[in-house]
């Protein structure tokens, strides 16, 4: 069973800094991490590999620096890497970021399954995984709490929602975006390490993949962003003391006074 992972480095929560002219995120000197959400989805691959055999290839696009998650991924056990990565990328919104990795995948291709996490960290839009299905050309089913099984060419997942779950069959290859409770990632392995280490990762370019110019990066968004700042500050602040008790009275008072209740 052939498994493609999508992971994206994202920067370390405690370390978001934006560019004000460009209102994207400045990457370059930040401390940068596995988003953590594509831990649960590294581990998933792996168990699938451990239970029916075949190859786990983590793929990822960003930056050169970005080839630092891809050799994490190797030290956890990964098979193989790819590391999508041009200038012409820059700036990429989540379609456009869906088009070039869907045409690394194709490129890549003899795939039986694409796992994701549910979201990034950095964006939490959780777009890419069913934007990239969508042009890939195949089924995509999100939140995937459990995997029942996986035979003859197709799967029965666990489907989290919000009140318990679904059971889903699709037929394979798929696209799947896996939450945090569906297994508990494990540490990277002093032979991966030293695998990871020595690891020359495949790169390609918008021009390896045949992605068409007008499609990626800043020109292939349909969606920019204006603006980036904090909510501004509303109203007064006043902090209560006393017991719990005379607080909660101090509250409704309050209220009453605002005609709030």
């Amino acid at each position: 069973m052939n498994i493609i992972v999508l992971v994206k480095q994202v920067p370390d929560t405690s370390e978001v800094k934006i560019n004000r002219e460009t209102n994207t995120l400045i990457r370059d000197g930040v401390p940068s991490i596995i988003n953590p959400y594509d831990m649960y989805a590294i581990e998933e691959a792996l168990r699938l590999r451990e239970q029916h055999g075949g190859k786990v290839t983590a793929v990822t696009m960003g930056p050169p620096q970005a080839a630092e998650a891809l050799k994490e991924a190797v030290a956890l056990g990964v098979d193989d890497v790819v590391l999508l990565s041009d200038r012409a990328f820059a700036g990429a919104d989540t379609w456009a970021t869906s088009y070039a990795i869907a045409k690394g995948l194709k490129k890549i291709g003899n795939f039986d399954l694409v796992i994701a996490g549910k979201q990034a960290i950095d964006g939490d839009t959780a777009q890419v995984g069913p934007e990239t299905a969508d042009m890939v050309g195949i089924p995509f089913v999100a939140y995937i709490r459990k995997i029942e099984k996986v035979e003859n060419g197709k799967m029965i997942v666990e489907r989290m929602m919000d009140e318990g779950y679904d059971v889903v069959e699709t037929s394979l290859p798929a696209l799947i975006t896996v939450v945090k409770e569906i297994n508990q990632p494990r540490v990277p392995s002093l032979k991966g390490k030293m695998k990871a280490k020595g690891l020359k990762v495949t790169t390609m370019n918008a021009q390896d993949i045949g992605a068409d110019g007008n499609m990626i990066g800043l020109k292939g968004s349909p969606t920019k962003v204006v603006r980036i700042f904090p909510p501004a500050p509303r109203g007064q602040r006043e902090i209560l003391s006393g017991t719990v008790e005379e607080q909660v009275g101090l509250v409704a008072k309050k209220l009453k006074e605002q005609a709030l209740i």
